[in-house]
């Protein structure tokens, strides 16, 4: 009935996998930025079911290439940070459950450089008075915003420095979403071997305005 549609989900974490079972069963290509779930299943699951989707923890074009340039430089120059420690915190509206997805690929790379911080390190923002008052969240944001702040500081406390990605909004993201399914429709339409993408291969091919 609907031979072109594109489903782009962004719900909660205890559907992902649910969900993206059901859009296998149904043969429904789709666009993913529910952030938690199993995510190995998740990735196993639809590469093994060879359905065209795009799957990322942040949808929004920046980020995205922010994390791209931390994954090469992770790559590059691993444990260039040996010796640093690292603070990580994120800030989202108090219906958001889980720990930012961002925080956590980000953390990856920071990882890959040196310094060593595992999920539960990573501290949450979900009280209204330290979201305002901490992290400077616009009171008209507080239901829809994303502020990570990471911090990294060598072993005698003599060298900061401090890295930021702060959006108001949702905006921002659907933007990138609707960038994504472009992408995906294209890809469809060309029959491309390649089935699973992420918001990179998005980026690198410059489907993103």
């Amino acid at each position: 009935r609907y031979p072109e549609l594109i489903v782009i989900d962004f719900t909660l974490p205890d559907a992902v996998n649910s969900n993206a079972e059901f859009y296998i069963q149904n043969n429904i290509p789709f666009v993913m930025g529910t952030t938690g779930g199993d995510r190995t299943k998740l990735l196993k699951d639809v590469a093994d079911a060879k359905l065209y989707s795009v799957i990322a923890a942040n949808m929004g074009k920046q980020i995205v290439a922010l994390q791209a340039m931390l994954q090469y430089a992770a790559k590059e120059f691993p444990g260039a940070f040996s010796g640093y420690k690292l603070d990580v915190v994120e800030s989202h509206q108090s219906t958001k459950v889980d720990t930012s997805g961002t925080a956590k690929d980000i953390v990856t790379s920071f990882n890959k450089l040196g310094m060593p911080c595992e999920e539960k390190d990573i501290r949450k923002v979900r009280e209204a008075a330290e979201q305002m008052g901490e992290m400077k969240v616009p009171e008209e944001y507080l239901s829809g915003h994303a502020f990570h702040t990471y911090t990294l500081t060598s072993d005698d406390g003599t060298v900061n420095f401090q890295f930021q990605h702060n959006v108001c909004g949702r905006r921002f993201y659907a933007e990138g979403s609707v960038d994504a399914a472009l992408f995906l429709a294209r890809e469809i339409a060309n029959k491309s071997e390649k089935r699973l993408f992420d918001m990179v291969d998005v980026l690198n091919a410059g489907a993103m305005r």
